[in-house]
């Protein structure tokens, strides 16, 4: 399925992804009858609103990962006027996380551009061409757009990349290596840009989360940095009370 709009964008065209294949259980009973993904805030769905962000960013193809109500998403994005091919990566069994969805996903891209992926429940004014653009030029495997904000889940950075990611709430780390110069803790926005070759090195099998991959990445030298984005405005409408929030303002 694929829709072409008229749309000429500058720089390098890249790929694009929604994760949109959770089942937002955090969400219930919205839920219940509707997919997260098309749930609205000030008059649009979150998937409209991310496909427009990608396709504004310079993605001319955005690979969709579906499985909750999958049916209800691939009518939407049928009726949906974009200016980007967009494409459905079905996840018939189980949705697969972060990780296992870009594994899952990778038939799906052209292999030669960068991947710019986000989450669909996150709404925010980052830059997302020049996050994007900052990635492709630096040869980074993955550039991770981060902030500072008390979270229960954190990562560590330091000049040479990702060392660590903490859960406080259960209180496991894991870690890659130890850090050196330049240590930063910092909470991740469900916004990356990846290098076009990432997917084909994802080994874990399953549902497993993409940070899971970072770490066994960066532990055998592969640089995973991290972009401040602190000062943006960023939503995660991930709850009933944060999404009532973000149609307040």
């Amino acid at each position: 399925m694929a829709f072409i709009g008229g749309h000429r964008v500058t720089g390098r065209p890249a790929d694009g992804m929604i994760f949109a294949a959770g089942l937002g259980t955090r969400l219930l009973p919205l839920t219940r009858d509707t997919p997260k993904a098309l749930l609205e805030v000030g008059g649009a769905t979150l998937l409209e609103r991310t496909v427009e962000r990608l396709a504004e960013a310079g993605c001319d193809r955005i690979v969709v990962n579906v499985h909750h109500h999958a049916e209800r998403i691939a009518e939407a994005l049928a009726s949906m006027k974009c200016r980007a091919e967009i494409v459905l990566s079905w996840e018939r069994e189980e949705p697969l996380e972060t990780g296992g969805g870009l594994k899952h996903a990778a038939p799906h891209f052209r292999g030669d551009r960068p991947i710019l992926i986000h989450n669909v429940d996150v709404i925010s004014d980052l830059d997302l061409a020049a996050l994007l653009q900052d990635h492709d030029a630096s040869g980074a495997l993955a550039t991770l757009a981060v902030n500072q904000r008390p979270a229960s889940r954190l990562l560590l950075f330091d000049d040479r990349g990702l060392c660590s990611r903490l859960d406080r709430r259960s209180g496991v780390s894991e870690w890659s290596r130890s850090p050196s110069a330049g240590q930063r803790w910092r909470a991740f926005t469900g916004v990356q840009a990846v290098a076009a070759e990432l997917p084909r090195l994802l080994s874990e099998g399953g549902a497993f989360s993409i940070i899971r991959s970072y770490l066994r990445l960066s532990a055998a030298g592969g640089w995973v940095r991290d972009r401040d984005v602190t000062g943006a405005t960023w939503l995660d409408v991930g709850t009933p009370e944060r999404l009532e929030s973000a149609r307040e303002r």
